[in-house]
């Protein structure tokens, strides 16, 4: 086997790359399919479930595998100076990529909602950090707002066509992986690029005969963040998922058609039904992700019950980001206190055996 080299380097041909366009790769991708053991066994209809475990990509999302071909671009047109608006995740893989490519990050962020861990990377990474009110929705026009002024800068968010080229990625592995494509993928839902450029990504290897089928996409959104669900811009959107916290999605077109054409669709769930499931994961699974990758594993759960998953099918599920990006809900939900002891035997036996 030959050391894997990143997405671009594994995937050129089927990315939209002038020749020539230059790698700046962090070893991006590659992200292993995880079969899961505990949800598998408590739904209904003996389901093969498998986790697309994103968070394992070098700043720990997904939005790794856009950012690079984006970066790619952006070194190609002599681009100095790279924008974007974010939740966390994107920033922090922008501010990474920037850093490889030797090219300036701007990061405009929701003020009071971004999770800890993604700051301290995007900090850490050198970027400069521009912190604006309200939702991200400012944020995000802010910075289509710059880009038109300045060309000359990059906007490195899902707008930009060549991240979804990167994230398409994904579907090109688990179709590697399963041997085809699944009969539905599910996932959550923010500001839509990612459903848009799995679709993408699994059209474009039916057309090319790699895959005899396409899976139905279906993407679950907060209840308190579903713009999508509900049909109408979300002015204040609410939810303890702070990547998915978004009322105004960028890719909210490419999103509807990914669901409609595959046979999918949309749901919500509450922020009740993504912190179980994100505990779920943790303890039952072994697989530690932030709020907002739970939400199509509470979505599965949800519509597995409604009796909607036929029995035998092949679900895939994206969970999007590694739980250390918010290390505070962590602790605020799921850790109990250490037992303190003296260094004493006897007084270890009475704390395990309590």
């Amino acid at each position: 086997m030959r050391p894997w080299a990143g997405v671009i380097a594994a995937y050129r041909d089927r990315l939209a790359l002038p020749e020539g366009t230059p790698d700046c790769t962090l070893l991006e991708g590659n992200t292993p399919l995880v079969p899961s053991v505990a949800l598998q066994r408590s739904l209904p209809g003996n389901l093969a479930i498998f986790f697309k475990y994103e968070g394992l990509n070098p700043t720990g999302s997904f939005k790794d595998r856009g950012m690079v071909v984006a970066f790619a671009r952006a070194l190609a047109r002599k681009a100095r100076v790279c924008l974007c608006a974010s939740t966390g995740n994107t920033a922090a893989s922008a501010a990474a990529y920037a850093a490889r490519s030797g090219l300036r990050c701007i990061v405009l962020l929701p003020e009071g909602s971004i999770a800890r861990g993604k700051l301290a990377q995007a900090a850490m990474h050198g970027a400069t950090i521009v912190s604006i009110s309200g939702p991200f929705d400012n944020a995000m026009r802010m910075a289509q707002e710059l880009v038109r002024q300045r060309p000359e800068i990059e906007l490195v968010n899902s707008v930009n066509p060549f991240r979804i080229e990167g994230q398409k990625t994904a579907a090109f592995e688990i179709s590697d992986t399963l041997g085809d494509a699944p009969d539905f993928h599910f996932l959550p839902v923010g500001n839509a690029g990612n459903i848009t450029a799995y679709w993408k990504g699994y059209r474009e290897y039916a057309d090319a005969g790699r895959i005899a089928r396409l899976p139905r996409m279906v993407g679950f959104q907060a209840a308190g963040a579903a713009p999508i669900v509900e049909g109408r811009v979300i002015p204040d959107p609410q939810t303890v998922a702070s990547a998915i916290r978004i009322g105004n999605p960028a890719s909210w077109k490419g999103a509807l058609a990914a669901a409609s054409d595959s046979g999918g669709w949309f749901g919500s769930v509450t922020d009740d039904e993504i912190l179980d499931a994100y505990q779920f994961l943790a303890r039952e699974e072994g697989l530690f992700v932030e709020p907002a990758s739970a939400a199509g594993v509470a979505g599965l759960r949800k519509v597995a019950a409604q009796g909607r998953i036929p029995p035998g099918s092949h679900i895939v599920i994206t969970l999007t980001g590694h739980g250390l990006k918010d290390p505070d809900m962590a602790a605020r939900v799921a850790a109990p206190k250490p037992i303190s002891i003296g260094p004493t035997l006897a007084e270890l036996v009475h704390a395990i055996e309590g």
